[in-house]
């Protein structure tokens, strides 16, 4: 029985020694534990992971593992030097840091991501103890960047999908990290990659395209012979967890007795961990200069303040809690006197009634991260305001201020607009507050964190989907005799051949690509055979195919089916094209070349292609997604097709193709064998006109609608020399 496997850095419990050796698990009230509840403990699936502290010894281990077995967790045991090394070291002081555009604060040090990669490695050792094919694992946050690519080496065919919880950096950041490749090609392991926004996804793919040499297509990678999809999930909250515990008794108690304490004073309120990417002291500056600004809210409003504590043993966040320290005794000290507390500090974390109750009383709720990748706090005070009543004021460098548009959007950086929007959201009139509060929470109760996790799996079961529907596989010697078999049975074949990237690889100079002695030997063999009917199929120009292959008895078609010239015929073209439209398409590909060093044009007589095979890594991609934009825009109005091939970019007329040039040919012969090999989307066409039985081959791992597929140009040739023997 198939089942799904979470796996993330912890398990959704905190764990406890107790008096006599005995551990006491207590489930996590996180919005991500809450939200794949309704995912791990079904059935059979499980979630695996650290359990939160060292367990030592098999014994113990043993203990811990059995106790979370009944609750369908599978424990990761770490020791306390992985977790120094791993979480503190690498995940924490590199990729945190990184992820959130602090790369001052990084700390390169070759131990850490030695750490990193065999913790992964563990995690991965570890799951493949639970899985079998057909299972689907959905892999959580920068902790686990490398265990995707570990995974599918082991299980080439499951399902597995991947989320990132923080943000995710632009290229120019992200390229500061010596092992940013590595990380790249561990998360596309995945077959689905998601983020939070939009931003953070198109950072991601950019990285990809400009450090590798995979390539990006709208938001898909296609990454050796799988098609990967990247998108972003917006992740939201247990909205009914929150709106119910908002109107508990235990709630309603507890505001009570804060409204009492406060003794009618207005309330700001914010919620956090102990974290440089909070904007905490910004926020306390902030306040400081509203007081300065606004002296009649003197004595009316005070900010409560929680902080959660998180790593204060760790330099820098002690140096942190001291500035906040410093910071709220300034100011109680400068504005407060003995009726009245500005700032109201707890460096505590609150269970779930007392948050409740805070939200509840709060005027204003501040959640003014500096960077942050979603921000549920934004969303948990929303949900807590049955009446209504209370305004978001929300930093824009949040995930949450992507949905959230009707909070009051800040720059925190910003510290004049700052102060304008508190003092705008204490004035705000009671109606306009509960206008946005109700699109808001119309939107949150929608996009729920249930409603994440179905579109979530629901996209990972398509993009698998798609994946099968192009699969092909790889020659081996089991297929290779029924082919040969198939082939030497046959009393006529016809075979369709692509010549760049099929035949002969690739050169930055095109006229670089004539037959070599090996290549030779091939035509000649495959011309001696009078059952082979060979049809060279290709986007180079009638005259260079005379040139290079003209002597052989093939069937030539150039330009993609412009020009075709029959065994012992002239060279006829297709009726009725136009090339009218070259200047205008050629001036644009001139901008580009002007523009991108190493690249140039190459000119057919009924076509145009822009090569950057020449062109420094990254740039050339960079530049043909540009100019592919740029055509396609001019492209439909002129009755014109854009192709983009292996370091090109290729504009023809709609009326040629490939594939309806072959299914003249093919349809004249139905009855004959077909083998067909090709290696870029132009060859497509080619298959998809063959017939059922047809043998279609592409080279090369990105998917197709061929059956078989070719690692290299070489393979291809062996593989017809195999025929021809």
């Amino acid at each position: 029985m198939t089942k799904t496997i979470i796996i993330s850095n912890r398990l959704p419990v905190k764990m406890e020694v107790m008096p006599g050796g005995k551990y006491n698990f207590k489930p996590s009230e996180g919005g991500l534990a809450t939200g794949l509840g309704s995912v791990y403990k079904q059935g059979n699936n499980i979630w695996v992971g650290w359990p939160g502290q060292e367990v030592d010894g098999l014994d113990n281990q043993d203990k811990v593992a059995k106790e979370l077995t009944v609750h369908n967790m599978r424990p990761v045991f770490l020791t306390n030097q992985e977790i120094k090394l791993f979480y503190e070291g690498f995940s924490n002081e590199v990729l945190w840091p990184n992820f959130h555009y602090f790369p001052q604060l990084i700390v390169y040090d070759d131990s850490y991501w030695a750490a990193y990669e065999a913790v992964n490695q563990k995690f991965c050792d570890a799951i493949l103890q639970y899985t079998n094919e057909g299972d689907t694992l959905w892999v959580h946050d920068y902790q686990l960047l490398l265990l995707p690519q570990m995974l599918r080496k082991k299980l080439p065919r499951v399902e597995i999908g991947y989320f990132n919880h923080i943000p995710f950096p632009s290229f120019e950041v992200f390229r500061m990290l010596p092992w940013r490749k590595e990380l790249l090609t561990g998360l596309l392991g995945a077959d689905l990659i998601g983020f939070h926004t939009y931003d953070d996804m198109r950072h991601f793919l950019s990285s990809v395209s400009r450090l590798t040499s995979y390539s990006v297509s709208n938001h898909y990678v296609q990454f050796q012979d799988r098609r990967v999809k990247v998108d972003s999930f917006p992740m939201g909250i247990d909205y009914n967890k929150y709106a119910e515990s908002a109107q508990s008794p235990e709630t309603i108690s507890q505001e009570v007795e804060y409204r009492t304490a406060l003794g009618g004073k207005r309330l700001i309120l914010c919620i956090d961990r102990l974290d440089y990417t909070k904007g905490i002291p910004q926020r306390l500056r902030a306040f400081d200069d509203f007081l300065g600004r606004y002296p009649d809210f003197k004595e009316k409003v005070s900010l409560v303040m929680v902080v959660v504590p998180s790593r204060d043993n760790v330099g820098m966040y002690k140096e942190l809690k001291e500035t906040i320290d410093e910071l709220v005794g300034r100011i109680n000290g400068t504005h407060g006197n003995m009726k009245w507390t500005p700032v109201h500090y707890f460096y505590r974390s609150i269970p779930m009634q007392k948050l409740s109750a805070y939200y509840r009383i709060a005027d204003v709720g501040l959640v003014t991260p500096l960077r942050d990748g979603m921000n549920l706090v934004a969303k948990e005070f929303i949900a807590s305001k049955l009446d209504k009543k209370g305004v978001l004021i929300l930093s824009e460098m949040a995930g949450a201020a992507k949905e959230l548009s009707d909070a009051i959007l800040i720059n925190p950086f910003d510290k004049n607009g700052f102060v304008e929007a508190i003092h705008s959201a204490l004035t705000m009139p009671i109606q306009e507050q509960q206008n946005r509060m109700d699109k808001m929470q119309v939107s949150l109760k929608k996009y729920n964190i249930h409603h994440w996790v179905r579109i979530f799996m629901e996209s990972l079961k398509e993009i698998k989907q798609e994946q099968e529907a192009f699969f092909t596989k790889q020659i081996d010697e089991r297929d290779l005799p029924d082919i040969l078999m198939h082939f030497k049975a046959a009393p006529k074949r016809l075979i369709f051949l692509d010549y760049d990237g099929t035949l002969t690889g690739f050169n930055v100079d095109p006229q670089a690509c004539a037959p070599d002695q090996e290549l030779t030997e091939i035509f000649q063999g495959l011309s001696k055979d009078q059952k082979n009917q060979v049809f060279i199929i290709s986007g180079r120009p009638h005259a260079t195919l005379e040139a290079w292959i003209g002597k052989y008895p093939f069937t030539l078609i150039a330009e993609h089916g412009v020009w075709t010239r029959k065994v012992g015929g002239e060279w006829q073209i297709k009726d009725n094209l136009r090339k009218d439209w070259k200047t205008e398409i050629q001036k644009i590909m001139e901008q580009y070349v002007d523009r991108t060093p190493g690249s140039f044009i190459e000119e057919k007589n009924y076509g145009l292609v822009w090569h950057y095979r020449g062109v420094e890594l990254g740039l050339g991609e960079l530049r043909s997604r540009e100019l592919m934009s740029h055509l396609r825009y001019l492209a439909s109005s002129k009755g014109l097709q854009v192709l983009e091939g292996d370091k090109v970019v290729e504009v023809k007329n709609m009326e040629v193709n490939k594939g309806i040039t072959a299914f003249r040919f093919v349809s004249k012969n139905p009855d004959d064998m077909h083998l067909a090999i090709g290696d870029d989307w132009t060859d497509e066409d080619t298959f998809s006109v063959m017939p059922s039985n047809a043998i279609t081959i592409k080279v090369g791992h990105s998917a197709s609608k061929a059956k078989f597929h070719l690692d290299t140009v070489q393979d291809v040739r062996s593989f017809l020399k195999k025929l021809i023997q």
